[in-house]
């Protein structure tokens, strides 16, 4: 009777391992050659994806697998998802296929980066989280992410999470700590995101026009000035053409609620913009010094920021 020969658990890994060396690996670019370090992915011939920090010149330098720095030629932005299309010539390099099905938890992926050009890295994790939130550019809340153990070092951000088959599940944006890495889920979201930047359109997100102090700091600030503690978030600035003194907000003014949202963190109000479009109004209940008052904005579209430059709400 011929014995029948079950694969190790290692030799999947290996075989799984080589098929995302030939098929992704060619792929993974890097970005940037001093300062900020990233990663990148090519999305289609002559463009590549990046997260949008890695990117702080309008032709950053993009460095394919085995080959040398090429400048870009142009640069598309937002911001405030924190995602960049970059059009550069990838040289016949072929962009990595969308996995097919979304990644649940518990599956293994592969994490591939190329910090600044400086040499592909290649690691092995599982999906750790489903639908999360962390931070990004200018504090604003970005959700739906994935989260994975598979280790990396600094400059990974914008580079890919892949299936076992080299296929892509996502772009790593952000380091949690405790061995986590956030990644921006590769769904139709991403892809509608990703066709508009291609195509030049603007990313309209909505503009509220105030720089904010976080909720603890205007805690002690109203308590210093002996005024009772209440939850929200203070205006500190105001963009003097902004929809937030069109409507009559005040520097000093305590957001207290937003679209029938209370504001305990600045990231409410991320949140309740979020589910508003430009041109639409948005209710805010407000505290002034000790008085409450209600007022009604008109929101704008977010402007465009100069290089560098964080959105605010």
């Amino acid at each position: 009777m011929r014995e029948v020969r079950t694969m190790g658990l290692a030799e999947e890994l290996e075989q799984a391992a080589a098929a995302v060396r030939q098929r992704a690996l060619p792929a993974v670019v890097g970005i940037g050659s001093h300062g900020p370090l990233g990663s990148g992915v090519v999305y289609a011939e002559g463009a590549v994806v990046s997260s949008a920090h890695n990117v702080r010149t309008e032709h950053p330098l993009v460095s394919l697998e085995g080959g040398a720095a090429r400048e870009a030629e142009s640069v598309s932005l937002d911001r405030a998802g924190d995602l960049a299309l970059i059009r550069v010539d990838t040289a016949g390099a072929q962009p990595l296929e969308w996995a097919p099905a979304a990644p649940r938890l518990g599956s293994p992926v592969f994490a591939a980066a190329n910090p600044g050009g400086r040499g592909v890295r290649l690691s092995f994790g599982v999906v750790a989280g489903l639908d999360r939130e962390f931070r990004g550019p200018g504090g604003r809340p970005i959700s739906g992410s994935l989260e994975h153990t598979a280790p990396l070092p600094h400059g990974s951000s914008g580079g890919p999470v892949l299936d076992l088959g080299g296929r892509l599940l996502g772009l790593n944006t952000k380091r949690l700590g405790e061995g986590l890495y956030a990644a921006i889920v590769a769904d139709s979201g991403l892809r509608e995101r990703l066709q508009a930047l291609s195509r030049g359109e603007p990313l309209e997100r909505p503009y509220l026009g105030v720089g904010l102090l976080p909720a603890e700091a205007a805690r002690r600030l109203r308590q210093a000035v002996g005024l009772p503690q209440r939850n929200g978030v203070l205006v500190q600035q105001l963009d003097p053409e902004g929809p937030a003194a069109a409507a009559g907000l005040r520097q000093g003014d305590l957001i207290g609620s937003a679209g029938g949202v209370e504001i305990v963190h600045t990231s409410d109000l991320h949140r309740a913009l979020a589910s508003h479009r430009p041109g639409q109004q948005l209710a805010l209940r407000l505290v002034r010094g000790v008085e409450e008052l209600e007022l009604s904005v008109t929101l704008g579209a977010e402007p465009e920021r100069r290089w560098g430059a964080h959105p605010r709400p």
